[in-house]
């Protein structure tokens, strides 16, 4: 049985950010089943036509919200709604063409999904990339930095208009859990010319969709408003991110370890996605909360609380900045 549609809790932006507690107790086990009512919602979800973007599409869509699949394949997109009308005809779903690594395709994208949408609820940047060769964006951005996190600060900047006049919004950025503690971020240096590594990248990057989310988590609540940021980890799932990584890296022993290693022990897509899943969705959570697997690779999601030094204001309105200079785009709340 459904529970009834979920009202966000306007009070709990306003309350301080201490990073809650880990939760102990064996029996918290959370599934699609615990999603509210989600019909009269909006949700955009990058990468939702496949892994951990398809799953929470899917689920989204199967609660009743409205949902725009962003993806830049857009075969592969209409796949996706096929089979998520499979499961639950009658689901409202819509493709948007979306390049993370063009920032004249997130404008355009960013224009076409504002002139449909009053409001948006929900917003799931997932969509990215891990550990491949150096490379360039078309607007001569590192890749992994200018895809995982520039790319989705655009669209947020772009779209946080809609995000307003949503009913208390809900935003997830997704992290690494091993990834975001080693990550560092040269403001100087983004590109990391003269010391590219994919794995350093990669770490930076998603140092980045962290620090971010945060930092907006902490502006919003300055401004006073019913919108809450939040932090995943998907922990180790079977999706095509590891072959890829693997494809595109041919000499990259680390790749192709861990293309065969989450192919052995890896969860599924759809267990994986729960901790997004369960971040725009549960009515009890509070911006900035970070949710992860219970054992961090596997288990049930839970709530976890990120190190001390994570939340540093200075580390967090540098990225910012540095942020929009580089995409040119100024992000007032």
């Amino acid at each position: 049985m459904r529970v009834p549609r979920y009202q966000f809790d306007r009070t709990a932006v306003r309350q301080p950010c201490l990073g809650p507690a880990f939760e102990r107790s064996s029996s918290v086990v959370w599934t699609t089943t615990d999603i509210p009512d989600l019909s009269n919602r909006t949700a955009v979800v990058t990468g939702g036509n496949g892994g951990l973007g398809f799953e929470t599409a899917k689920a989204l869509a199967a609660a009743g919200a409205r949902v725009v699949v962003a993806a830049r394949n857009h075969t592969k997109a209409d796949e996706a709604i096929q089979s998520i009308l499979a499961a639950s005809p009658g689901a409202l779903l819509e493709i948007q063409e979306l390049d993370l690594a063009s920032l004249d395709s997130v404008r355009n994208a960013a224009v076409a999904i504002l002139q449909h949408n009053d409001s948006i609820d929900i917003l799931v940047n997932n969509a990215g990339v891990m550990g491949i060769p150096e490379g360039k964006t078309s607007d001569g951005f590192e890749t992994q930095f200018g895809t995982n996190h520039l790319g989705h600060f655009a669209l947020t900047a772009l779209l946080w208009p809609s995000l307003v006049a949503g009913d208390g919004a809900r935003l997830v950025a997704i992290t690494s859990f091993g990834r975001h503690y080693r990550g560092r971020f040269d403001p100087d240096n983004p590109p990391l010319r003269g010391a590219y590594e994919p794995w350093r990248a990669y770490g930076q990057s998603k140092m980045a969709n962290l620090r971010f989310a945060l930092e907006l988590d902490r502006r919003v609540r300055r401004a006073g408003l019913p919108i809450q940021s939040l932090i995943v980890h998907p922990g180790l799932t079977h999706t095509d991110l590891q072959a890829n990584s693997a494809r595109q890296s041919p000499d990259g022993r680390m790749q192709r370890f861990w293309a065969k290693w989450v192919q052995r022990i890896g969860m599924k897509a759809s267990r994986g996605a729960l901790s997004q899943i369960r971040a725009v969705t549960d009515p009890n959570t509070v911006g900035g909360e970070f949710y992860t697997p219970r054992f961090v690779t596997a288990g049930a999601t839970v709530r976890r609380p990120l190190m001390p030094w994570t939340r540093r204001s200075g580390q967090l309105g540098v990225l910012w900045e540095t942020s929009e200079r580089m995409t040119g785009i100024e992000f007032e709340i």
